[in-house]
């Protein structure tokens, strides 16, 4: 029987107890055991963390028993953990990695397993099919053992720790903590149920500024929301809270903290591609840095733009920081962003930061005493308007070949009216036009889903070329 267990676009994502049961993580905790003992690096131990879903701790206490009975100490969260915290974690802990229990910004019911290896960022695709070999042979196999919590604990081969100190030291260093709390701005805050909740508080509350969060209990249902995923049709309620508490911005982080949603003054929620270009802009402008800029196929021609006027490379990879991570540390990239609202940031740790962004956003607005409306206004003048918009089809897995190789083998050669001036098929097809324009679909690398997006100089013309994708894929 072939593996259930593929990793995606990062790490390893199921259906809770249908898919993601004890028996396969405790396998996946043995694929990870064997990687580090065949490098060497067993005994610097591993990072384990893990977020607020259904059993995340116990499936946490599963990976550190495997691990202990392999003789490999881990350093488990003591409390549920953004991934960012914990990937700092293998820093402050001089770790061989961590693994982290989340399902990043899926539906409740689902649950996943994630591999960050001694860099502290996303596992290279290399990486993650050793792993899947590793983890195939222990469920063929069955050899997985596991020591009793009692006595991992007595032989030291568990040690429950706080990330949040070193974290916040880390974090201090890149940003100002002490002028945005007394900046006196009022800041709404969406926490999605997840494992950000209280760190945005903690970090920059108690002064002039106002914090007020949302969605801070911890509840795996995560009650109200589709999923926790910090995009327009998941913050409703922060773009209400948001007029109705006078907040200047809205801040939303998902279920694992390593994404960010933002939101304007009026409650209008910005896409991730504006927070890309916001977040760039304020890194090359504000603070007159340089350095190269990564993106995914997905993300915004804005990055290409303002590569040209400060005079620095882009960089462009397929869907994913197991693509960007690697990227950055060999170009050392200023800045690395994917159209899904992660973003990871020189000077820190190459992996995506929904804490940091948020913070990085505040600090734009205190900088330049500008609201994000008038700095997004800034950034149009500055590379022209762009505009976009994503829609995600459910899809029979059978149908993803179907519909690719429909396209593939009889392309269109205008869409909407326009020439088709390229199509690039890196990760799906991306249709490329020659004002910049762009319509891309993909299938989704950890759910049963096609995605439809498309980026151009009007929200009409994006919403037309949405349309025109639907129609290719014949749904």
């Amino acid at each position: 029987m072939p593996s259930p267990i593929k990793f995606g676009t990062d790490g390893w994502r199921g259906l809770i107890a249908e898919d993601f049961t004890f028996p396969n993580v405790r396998a996946c905790a043995q694929g990870v055991a064997q990687y580090l003992q065949d490098r060497g690096l067993a005994d610097r131990g591993l990072v384990v963390g893990y977020d607020t879903r259904f059993l995340s701790d116990r499936f946490a206490e599963a990976v550190a028993l495997v691990l202990a009975a392999d003789g490999i100490k881990s350093y488990v969260t003591s409390r549920p953990t953004p991934t960012p915290v914990v990937s700092y974690g293998i820093v402050a802990n001089k770790a061989a990695g961590a693994v982290i229990i989340t399902a990043s910004h899926n539906p409740s019911n689902w649950n996943g397993f994630k591999f960050k290896p001694e860099y502290a960022g996303s596992a290279t695709p290399e990486i993650t099919r050793i792993l899947e070999d590793n983890i195939d042979q222990a469920l063929r196999s069955g050899d997985v053992a596991s020591m009793p919590l009692e006595e991992a604990t007595r032989l030291g081969l568990i040690e429950y720790v706080d990330l949040r100190a070193p974290y916040r030291d880390q974090i201090a260093g890149l940003v100002d903590l002490e002028r945005l709390k007394s900046a006196g701005i009022k800041v709404a805050v969406d926490s999605m149920y997840g494992a950000g909740a209280g760190y945005l508080r903690s970090l920059i509350g108690g002064g002039e500024t106002s914090v007020r969060e949302i969605h801070r209990a911890h509840n795996p249902l995560f009650p109200g929301l589709a999923q926790p995923e910090p995009i327009d049709r998941n913050l409703g309620q922060l773009s209400r809270f948001i007029r109705k508490a006078g907040a200047e911005v809205g801040l939303a982080t998902d279920g694992d903290a390593d994404r960010v949603g933002v939101a304007d003054e009026t409650g209008t929620i910005l896409s991730p591609l504006q927070t890309y270009g916001l977040l760039a802009y304020y890194l090359l402008e504000i603070r007159g840095e340089r350095g190269p800029l990564v993106k995914s196929i997905t993300t915004t021609r804005m990055i290409d733009r303002l590569g040209e006027i400060y005079g620095v490379p882009v960089y462009e990879t397929p869907v994913g920081f197991k693509y960007i991570c690697p990227l950055m540390i060999q170009e050392n990239a200023l800045i690395g962003g994917e159209e899904s609202g992660g973003f990871g940031f020189r000077g820190h740790i190459p992996e995506r930061d929904g804490i940091l962004s948020a913070l990085y956003i505040l600090d734009l607005m205190v900088r330049t005493r500008r609201s994000v409306s008038q700095l997004l206004g800034d950034l149009y003048a500055l590379v022209g308007p762009h505009h976009y918009n994503r829609v995600d089809l459910r899809i029979p897995q059978g149908l993803k070949e179907t519909i690719l190789d429909r396209i593939t083998n009889d392309p269109p050669t205008a869409l909407d009216g326009d020439a088709v001036a390229k199509l690039d098929t890196t990760d799906g097809l991306r249709f490329d036009f020659e004002d910049g324009g762009w319509l891309l679909i993909r299938f989704s690398g950890t759910e049963p889903l096609m995605r439809v997006y498309a980026e151009s100089h009007s929200m009409k013309k994006v919403e037309r070329l949405l349309a025109e994708g639907r129609k290719l894929a014949g749904v």
